[in-house]
């Protein structure tokens, strides 16, 4: 099958960029299960397993942009990562990496992060993100500190991260783009990524995912599991589907996730690294999109997607 990725950033992203980083491992999954693929991205964008088409961000994110001219010959489906502003004349699945805002119909070729995701947008399309495990470092004997990485807005829960460790008198390292405190217990490192990223992750007891919002994934929680280090999170979201109590614990308030946090101390870091590989490698992300689109090409619906138990998601 000759499929076509589109987004409308740079990939791989020179800083962060987790859906940017997301989109090339797509394409390297997708291509080592011998489909061609074409990637349409940002200016200056690299990916060794695609044929790249560059395009202009600023024009792309224009309404009415017509990607037809960027499209070659022979494409049979495309996966889009980014808006898609008009009719593209070929079958096109949508996938949305954030959350609509209230009253937003979304189309019915949407497909979605999680199951829970896909729930509260009325539909039963998802595949789970997949990550590059080679990527980061493994290490089973940690360091004395805990970690919380990701954007510094309230919505994150941070600041239950910085109460919750002070409580327990634990060290914390915080990751992310804005100077919070001065504590003597919080150690502020900035924003981080490449072996900055994968050695903090490495090294630490334990990630602080207090989430105060319904996150679609949560690519961090999957890469500090695959660098052996549990996660300690709330219930929104996605994170019940991902962490189990193998590999990090949950709770609905603050008082909760400081309750749990004793129980870390038992979890196994190859446990943690062993859910990875087996549910969120890139690898598999790949065969669930390629799932998606042989199914949508075949019926034009998306098919229901599955929980890690294998159990069909419905919509109540």
């Amino acid at each position: 099958m000759h499929i076509a990725l589109y987004h409308w950033g740079r990939l791989p992203p020179a800083d962060y960029g987790g859906t940017e980083r997301v989109v090339t491992w797509l394409a390297r999954g997708l291509a080592e299960l011998g489909h061609r693929v074409t990637v349409i991205a940002g200016r200056g964008s690299r990916v060794p397993e695609a044929t790249v088409v560059e395009v202009d961000p600023t024009r792309a994110k224009q309404p009415g942009f017509d990607l037809r001219p960027l499209l070659p010959a022979g494409v049979d489906i495309l996966l889009a990562s980014a808006p898609v502003r008009s009719d593209p004349g070929i079958p096109y699945i949508q996938q949305l990496h954030g959350n609509s805002a209230p009253g937003v119909t979304r189309r019915p070729n949407t497909l979605f992060l999680s199951a829970d995701h896909a729930r509260r947008h009325g539909a039963t399309a998802y595949v789970y993100n997949g990550i590059d495990p080679a990527e980061l470092t493994f290490r089973a004997a940690k360091q004395g500190y805990d970690l919380f990485l990701g954007r510094l807005h309230k919505e994150k829960g941070w600041q239950w991260a910085v109460d919750g460790t002070r409580r327990l008198k634990r060290d914390l390292v915080v990751a992310g783009g804005w100077r919070p405190s001065f504590s003597r217990s919080l150690r502020f490192v900035g924003k981080v990524g490449g072996l900055e990223k994968a050695e903090l992750l490495a090294d630490a007891r334990v990630l602080w995912m207090p989430a105060l919002w319904d996150e679609p994934f949560g690519l961090t929680l999957v890469e500090a599991l695959a660098s052996g280090t549990p996660v300690l999170g709330t219930t929104r979201g996605s994170l019940p589907e991902i962490i189990t109590p193998e590999v990090g614990r949950l709770g609905a308030t603050l008082d909760e996730l400081v309750a749990a946090v004793e129980g870390l101390g038992a979890i196994d870091p190859e446990a943690c690294r062993a859910r990875v590989l087996r549910h969120f490698h890139y690898r598999v992300m790949a065969a669930g999109q390629l799932r998606m689109a042989e199914e949508f090409l075949r019926t034009g619906v998306l098919p229901e997607g599955k929980l890690l138990d294998g159990t069909v998601l419905g919509v109540a």
